[in-house]
């Protein structure tokens, strides 16, 4: 019998809007899986700006906005468009929110003989 791949999803990881600043924060805990999806919801009422590295912007998520991204759903456990275990992100305000959360979900495949 073949291996079966079971979709498994880590704990949310979110920030409240009093928590961001000018500067890059981290948005929760570093990946400990290479996620196959990832959600990030902008649920403030500002717009965000997302980084990788906490260094470089990457992208903006306007308010109540969000980042679907389905890397590699359709592939198998080791061949794939990942994201790598060990990456953070990382959030920093654009305009000022004054209320709201920012989310982080992660899902990602577990194998099993």
């Amino acid at each position: 019998m073949g291996q079966s791949l079971y979709l498994r999803c880590d704990p949310v990881r979110s920030l409240a809007y009093t928590s961001l600043g000018a500067s890059y924060v981290a948005l929760g805990t570093q990946l400990t899986t290479a996620p196959r999806i990832y959600f990030i919801q902008n649920l403030t009422n500002a717009t965000l700006m997302f980084s990788y590295d906490g260094v470089n912007d990457h992208f903006p998520l306007p308010a109540n906005g969000f980042r679907l991204l389905d890397v590699c759903t359709n592939q198998i456990a080791t061949q794939g468009f990942f994201v790598s275990a060990g990456t953070q992100f990382y959030v920093k305000n654009v305009g000022t929110p004054t209320s709201g959360s920012v989310y982080l979900t992660v899902e990602y495949a577990k194998t099993t003989a």
